[in-house]
C-alpha cells in the first residue's frame, strides 16, 4: 500500500479498481501541518485522464503492470491488432477506445510496449517520438516573418500536425505521441 506522500509522476496505481498512471504529483500542506496531494492520473484501460486529491491516511494499492514488446500489424473497423514481437503467431487486439488518441500516429510494424494487468493485455505505450513521412503538405506562404509561421501538413498515417513552413511533402519528421506535436525534421 502506498501513503498519499509516494504518489509521484510514473507511479502506477490501482483506483477505483482499475490501474492508473500519475502523470502530474503536486503535494500541499494545509493548515495545522496536515497535508494532501494532488494528482492527474491516466486510466491504462481506456486513457482517461482524472483529477484527484489524495488526504493525509489515505492508501492505495501499487499496480503490478508488465510490459513486453509488441509489434502493431494492422487496424480495421476500429480495432487494432498486435502482436508478440517474439512469437508472431500470439496476436491480440484492442479497440480504439481503449487506444486512445495515439492511434493516429500507429504505423504497420512499428514496434510498441505492451500492458499486462491481471494476466490480460489492458493497451500498448507508443515510444514517446516516433518519425514519420510527410505525405501531403501546402505550400509554405510568405507573408509577416515576426513571428514564426505554421501550416497543416498530412502524415503518412493520416494524422495531421502542425509544422514550420519550411516543412515539404516527402521529409520525414520527428512526432511527440504524448502530445502530438511536431518536434524537429529528420531529413
Amino acid at each position: 500500500m502506498l501513503s498519499h506522500t509516494e504518489l509521484k509522476k510514473g507511479t502506477q496505481i490501482i483506483f477505483e479498481g482499475s490501474p492508473y498512471e500519475i502523470f502530474e504529483s503536486s503535494s500541499m500542506f494545509k493548515g495545522r501541518g496536515s497535508s494532501v496531494t494532488q494528482t492527474r492520473m491516466r486510466n491504462l484501460e481506456n486513457g482517461n485522464i482524472l483529477q484527484r486529491t489524495f488526504h493525509a491516511g489515505e492508501e492505495v494499492e501499487e499496480a503490478e503492470i508488465k510490459r513486453f514488446q509488441a509489434r502493431f500489424i494492422y487496424a480495421n473497423k476500429g480495432k487494432f491488432i498486435f502482436s508478440h514481437i517474439d512469437n508472431p503467431s500470439d496476436r491480440f487486439e484492442l479497440t480504439e477506445e481503449q487506444i486512445g488518441d495515439v492511434n493516429q500516429f500507429l504505423k504497420e510494424n512499428e514496434v510498441v510496449e505492451g500492458l499486462v494487468f491481471q494476466d490480460k493485455v489492458i493497451n500498448v505505450s507508443l515510444p514517446i517520438k516516433i518519425q514519420l513521412k510527410v505525405t501531403q503538405a501546402p505550400p509554405g506562404v510568405k507573408g509577416d516573418r515576426a513571428q514564426g509561421g505554421t501550416k497543416t501538413v498530412t502524415l503518412e498515417t493520416g494524422a495531421t500536425i502542425n509544422v514550420p513552413l519550411f516543412v515539404d511533402t516527402g521529409d520525414i519528421v520527428e512526432v511527440n505521441t504524448e502530445v502530438g506535436e511536431y518536434t524537429r525534421r529528420i531529413q
